[in-house]
């Protein structure tokens, strides 16, 4: 699962869970694989993403490496950063471990990259 899909998921869905955002990680095995850099397609999904949220996980799964505090003001024409951010998004992979409900603890697990977010009957 990589760190883009990471920053869109929640937990909401369970019964009485308010946010359930951002999901905590509890990774096994991670992997970091080449992807082709498309400074568009980062500059473009770039105000979609929750910048603290991607910088937690990042950490979460030991690759906070030198992702900044924040995103830069003009960051469309400062590829250094679109590297970095594409890195992050799309290069580093949860590909075994959790995703922990922050307000229930629930786990939901990730098998092969693939999250499991269906809920028992008695969590709907």
């Amino acid at each position: 699962m990589k760190l883009l899909t990471h920053n869109m998921l929640t937990s909401k869905a369970i019964k009485k869970v308010n946010t359930g955002y951002p999901l905590l990680i509890e990774a096994r095995d991670v992997k970091v694989s080449e992807v082709e850099f498309n400074p568009d397609f980062i500059s473009r999904i770039i105000p979609k993403v929750d910048w603290d949220c991607l910088r937690r996980a990042a950490e979460q799964l030991g690759h906070l490496d030198d992702l900044p505090q924040a995103t830069p003001a003009n960051y469309e024409n400062d590829e250094d950063f679109l590297k970095k951010a594409h890195h992050a998004l799309l290069e580093i992979e949860l590909i075994n471990g959790n995703l922990v409900c922050p307000e229930t603890s629930r786990k939901f697990p990730v098998s092969d990259g693939i999250p499991n977010m269906l809920l028992n009957e008695d969590e709907i």
